[in-house]
C-alpha cells in the first residue's frame, strides 16, 4: 500500500514504515504529523486518484529529525567584467518516519 501525498509544494510517493525528508515543518522531535493533501491511495492493485485530493484520506507520521541538508554552493560572474559572487546555501528539512495510511 502506498499513496502520494502534497506537502511544501511538492509531492511524495510514501509507504508505512519509510522515512521521508519534506520541506520544513513546524514540529517538534517525536511529534505527530498529519498530511491530508492525499492525491493517490494504491491498495492491492486498487487505485483512487483525488480530484484534487481523496476524500476522507489521511497519512499520519512522526517527526524523526529536523535538520539542514548538504551545502551547495552559488556562484554567479559575468565574463570580462570583474564580477563576482559565491554564495552559500543549506535548506532545511523534516524528516517523518509514516507511520499510517488511511483512505
Amino acid at each position: 500500500m502506498y499513496a502520494i501525498i502534497e506537502t511544501g509544494g511538492k509531492q511524495y510517493r510514501v509507504q508505512e514504515g519509510e522515512k521521508v525528508r519534506v520541506e520544513k515543518l513546524p514540529a517538534e522531535a517525536g511529534g505527530e504529523i498529519v498530511f491530508d493533501r492525499v492525491l493517490l491511495i494504491s491498495k492491492d492493485g486498487d487505485v483512487k486518484i483525488g480530484s484534487p485530493v481523496v476524500d476522507g484520506a489521511v497519512v499520519t507520521g512522526v517527526v524523526d529529525k529536523q535538520g539542514r541538508g548538504k551545502k551547495i554552493i552559488v556562484y554567479k560572474y559575468k565574463a570580462k567584467k570583474n564580477y563576482r559572487r559565491k554564495n552559500g546555501h543549506r535548506q532545511a528539512f523534516t524528516q517523518v518516519l509514516i507511520s499510517s495510511i488511511k483512505a
